[in-house]
């Protein structure tokens, strides 16, 4: 079994983490918030207090919120790389710009640690169940020596590139993931709005061509106004600056990302950044003049 430092113990971290533990690995983890620590305590792992003490593994993973903070772990003083050993396998399973992890790769390369960006999608109840799809960008090579850690964390598991190229396809992801949301939002206010029960409403379309992972999983919550965060607004909104960045450096127009991006900004501006992005039909609702009062 392996020694992994795992960076980043919050709703998507947290539960990976413990599924390594699990298939038997030793975890270091590490984290700025003592509840995150305690958590991983309780199921079995060590929290150390420190990136350094966290980077004394065989692998390194890191599961933060945003480029900035990826930066300075990865690349600021006293960082995973300025303490690594040549041959660590570095695994950053972070939503981040595609350029950040390009230059994360590059800066490792030189230190002779292997990196791979590795984010992934499914949400906290896929990283509870172990079965997220993880987009792999770097060296093949590399790839093939995190399989093993992979398959414990995930279920769909694809080396997509080069370094920055997992970010990408992330950046596709969501865009689809916001779209689908937009759009099961306004079916609902529809259904509802024309007399129409929803749940048996979205039953049908569930079971039909218009079926998603998301109908299969959030609708009856959506129904029921349960927006406890799987994956938080803010952090979609983040992911759609990403995907929109990503679409001016290709050179490419993407209208419908431009429009959902705009709906997850409202819902953030209208106070709903700490729910569930399914908190899309809050937004919805306002527009149509049906929200609650």
């Amino acid at each position: 079994m392996t020694t992994i430092g795992f960076i980043g113990l919050g709703i998507m971290g947290g539960p990976m983490a413990a599924n390594l533990l699990a298939a038997g690995h030793t975890v270091l983890g590490h984290d700025t918030q003592q509840a995150a620590a305690e958590r991983l305590v309780t199921a079995g792992g060590k929290y150390v207090d420190s990136v350094a003490a966290a980077t004394a593994a065989d692998v390194v993973i890191t599961m933060l919120p945003d480029s900035p903070q990826v930066e300075e772990v990865v690349l600021g003083p006293g960082g995973v790389l300025e303490h690594a050993e040549p041959g660590l396998l570095l695994i950053d399973m972070s939503t981040i710009r595609p350029d950040t992890s390009v230059a994360v790769g590059a800066a490792a390369a030189a230190r002779g640690v292997r990196a791979l960006d590795a984010p992934v999608s499914g949400g906290e109840k896929g990283a509870i169940d172990g079965v997220l799809s993880i987009m792999v960008g770097g060296d093949v090579h590399a790839f093939d020596a995190a399989r093993p850690v992979f398959e414990v964390l995930g279920k769909t598991i694809v080396h997509v590139g080069p370094s920055g190229a997992g970010q990408t396809v992330k950046a596709a992801n969501q865009l689809v993931v916001g779209g689908i949301y937009a759009l099961v939002a306004e079916a609902i206010v529809l259904l509802e709005a024309s007399g129409v029960d929803p749940g048996p409403g979205l039953d049908v379309l569930a079971g039909g061509l218009a079926g998603s992972r998301i109908l299969e999983l959030k609708r009856k919550s959506m129904v029921a106004r349960d927006f406890a965060p799987g994956f938080r607004i803010d952090l979609h909104h983040k992911d759609m600056g990403i995907a929109l960045a990503a679409a001016r450096e290709a050179g490419v127009a993407l209208p419908m990302t431009g429009l959902t991006a705009q709906l997850i900004a409202a819902a953030r501006a209208q106070g709903h950044g700490s729910l569930d992005h399914s908190a899309l039909l809050k937004v919805l609702e306002t527009v149509s003049g049906k929200a609650a009062s």
